[in-house]
């Protein structure tokens, strides 16, 4: 070998160098890269780490607390029942929690409250109730017997008696006493033989005319007769006189009692009975 050829051997073994550059820095800078890219990836797993452990909390005071936290409950379309009645029953039926709460038995409850008509529930994700009421509608009133005690109870269109907290519809001269209806005790509920509804019905027709014929009408009596039949019996306000009318009452048979009334009044003040059955006109007297 060469003495040139030699001196580059011998060089490449003392000092580590090659024709095409610095062996030993070569490698250093691989292993630096290497540390590097680890530590990269380690703060990688601990920022992802870090964001799960952030989205659990979210998810948990956001969804899953609420959901165990005491239910939150709102009513609507409540008019003259009393909500803290309906809360009592809502917090025994329930439940305490939105997850625990249990629609079904809340409706069942509530429905049996006289004065409800329909109910139903709406659970809104994560800790709200909505329960929707719709209240019966009073058309009419009557006096009835309870534990021996005569006290005002209303009756829908439907011929179903009920009883609310206020005394408002009692005081109102647009809803009419009935009396005379084959209805001796109170049951939530109860409803007065079919035969009579219809009679309900056409009370509540005349309500929904403008004029407030009924504030002129102080009882409306039930007279029955045979073969399931009835007859009514009209006492106007601020007079004796009694008014004749067979069962059907519309605005047509009020329009003629006031029209009639007004001609007694001023021309026969001792005409103790009006009647107007069978499409005709008579007076009898004191």
């Amino acid at each position: 070998m060469s003495d040139s050829a030699s001196v580059m051997v011998h060089g490449m073994e003392e000092g580590g160098y090659s024709l095409y550059g610095e062996r030993g820095g070569s490698r250093s800078t691989a292993s630096g890269g290497k540390q590097k890219d680890v530590r990269i990836t380690i703060m990688k797993i601990i920022v992802l780490i870090l964001s799960v452990l952030l989205l659990l909390e979210g998810i948990i005071y956001t969804f899953v607390m609420p959901c165990l936290a005491p239910v939150k409950v709102e009513f609507s379309g409540l008019q003259n029942v009393s909500s803290q009645m309906l809360m009592d029953r809502v917090s025994r039926a329930g439940g305490p929690t939105w997850i625990q709460f249990d629609s079904s038995k809340v409706v069942a409850a509530l429905s049996g409250i006289s004065g409800i008509d329909t109910v139903s529930v709406d659970k809104e994700f994560p800790d709200k109730v909505i329960i929707r009421v719709k209240e019966r509608v009073c058309v009419a009133k009557t006096i009835i017997s309870v534990n021996g005690s005569s006290i005002p109870v209303q009756i829908d269109e439907n011929g179903v008696l009920f009883t609310t907290s206020t005394s408002d519809v009692v005081k109102d001269s647009n809803i009419p006493l009935i009396s005379g209806l084959p209805v001796e005790n109170m049951q939530a509920g109860m409803r007065f033989p079919a035969r009579y509804r219809p009679l309900m019905e056409q009370i509540a027709a005349i309500q929904r005319l403008p004029q407030k014929y009924f504030a002129a009408v102080s009882e409306i009596q039930v007279v029955s007769k045979e073969y399931g039949s009835y007859e009514l019996v009209l006492y106007p306000v601020h007079t004796q006189v009694r008014i004749l009318t067979d069962r059907t009452l519309d605005e047509d048979v009020l329009k003629r009692m006031v029209v009639v009334l007004d001609v007694v009044n001023s021309t026969e003040p001792d005409v103790k009975e009006i009647d107007l059955r069978y499409g005709a006109i008579s007076f009898r007297k004191h």
